[in-house]
């Protein structure tokens, strides 16, 4: 969640463009560059300054900018027809000072990737770059990107309905005291840590979108981020082997899991910070996207194999204990978390993707809000399932059903 007023060092580097950021502006917008303590080394002849400048490029001028790059590798895209040129190295003062500071009116509203082109061939760039990305709305300097403005207000709703759903939940646990177990305790943490991570999302883009700087909230997020996640898959994977209120204990199997699960969630948040307070201008900023994407799939895998190895001992525990309806009841709640844990990292990960590329960059809110509602539904479906009642779908025993619930278990159905 890094601000949209960014300073900037670039040391030494030699790619030929940097992507720095990307902004949606509306017919408002305002971009303030400043660029200091700027050095070009060239180990021939000095570098032409026309040949290195800073421009904004729209998601559909990129397509025909790589056209002209395909068609023509030495083409330098300061002179392409599709750019917006903000101004090259031939602006600045001279040395000492070696600086230009300039803001720029945007005159079409759009999603604008801010770069810098270096056209000089082997040549290195030294500089500190300062970047102030804006709408005036209503005469007022909103540094959220159009299609994120909502995201405050979207946030703290959320985080409301989460200590709400907190307030709930210990008000079941209070009433159902008796039959309260471990989990119960941990799945409370969940919701608290939850409505926090929301509450300082929401604080974090607030003071973004006001003042252009989170004024320590982004720090508050990450630490609330990295607990809620770590508690969710934690959570997820002890439900699925049935901790506590199915066995008192874990396998090794299942302790194993964990011990994958966690130290890869702490390389997840690592790579989830690197990421948004840095941004695409450092050389290893897809090397860590990778990693966090990566990290999340080897994660969301994980956690579907202790509900597997319950589904299937519980199967053979059916053949032989001769409790048919507990244990088909037992089955078709453990399906049920299956099928639902399934449709909940299929949603957040693949819809809601779909759903960020897809959508028009004023409308890039509604991903964040269908993320937010799945995972409402899913909190809601598990908390709803594995809530303590004194008699729940655990314990459920019904003498007259255990012959139509053996022939259930040898149904296929239950099979994955």
């Amino acid at each position: 969640m890094a601000a949209e007023i960014k300073t900037l060092k670039i040391s030494s580097d030699s790619r030929a463009m940097i992507l720095f950021e990307r902004f949606g502006f509306t017919h408002t917008g305002q971009a303030n560059i400043s660029v200091s303590s700027v050095s070009v080394d060239s180990p021939g002849a000095s570098a032409d300054p026309s040949h290195l400048g800073f421009f904004l490029l729209s998601e559909e001028s990129l397509i025909q900018v790589l056209i002209e790059l395909q068609q023509t590798p030495s083409f330098c895209v300061l002179k392409s027809k599709y750019i917006t040129h903000l101004f090259t190295f031939r602006d600045l003062y001279p040395p000492p000072r070696s600086s230009y500071e300039h803001s720029y009116p945007i005159t079409y509203p759009n999603e604008y990737s801010l770069f810098f082109a270096n056209c000089a061939p082997d040549s290195a760039v030294s500089m500190e770059v300062r970047t102030e990305l804006y709408n005036l709305d209503g005469g007022v300097k909103d540094y959220l990107s159009a299609g994120l403005t909502q995201l405050p207000s979207l946030y703290f709703i959320f985080s409301v309905v989460y200590f709400t759903f907190f307030g709930v939940w210990i008000f079941v646990c209070l009433k159902n005291r008796k039959v309260v177990h471990r989990i119960h305790a941990l799945m409370a943490l969940l919701v608290i840590m939850k409505a926090l991570n929301l509450l300082a999302a929401a604080e974090d883009k607030h003071y973004v979108k006001v003042t252009g700087t989170p004024h320590g909230w982004d720090v508050l997020f990450y630490i609330f981020q990295f607990i809620r996640v770590v508690l969710l898959f934690t959570v997820i994977i002890l439900i699925g082997t049935g901790w506590s209120f199915l066995k008192p204990f874990l396998q090794e199997r299942e302790k194993k899991v964990l011990m994958i699960v966690i130290p890869l969630q702490v390389l997840a948040n690592v790579a989830s910070v690197v990421i948004g307070e840095t941004g695409p201008f450092i050389k290893d900023w897809v090397t860590w996207n990778q990693v966090f994407l990566l990290v999340d799939i080897i994660c969301c895998c994980a956690i579907i194999f202790p509900i597997v190895w319950s589904i299937r001992s519980l199967r053979e525990t059916s053949k032989t204990d001769g409790k048919a309806a507990r244990n088909l009841a037992k089955l078709t709640l453990f399906r049920q978390f299956y099928i639902v844990v399934i449709g909940y990292l299929y949603f957040t990960r693949i819809v809601v993707f779909a759903l960020r590329t897809i959508a028009a960059y004023k409308y890039q809110w509604v991903a964040n809000a269908a993320e937010e509602i799945a995972s409402l539904a899913f909190y809601a479906v598990i908390f709803y399932m594995f809530r303590p009642v004194e008699r729940n779908e655990y314990f459920v025993l019904d003498e007259e059903e255990e012959e139509a619930a053996e022939l259930a278990l040898r149904d296929e159905e239950f099979e994955l």
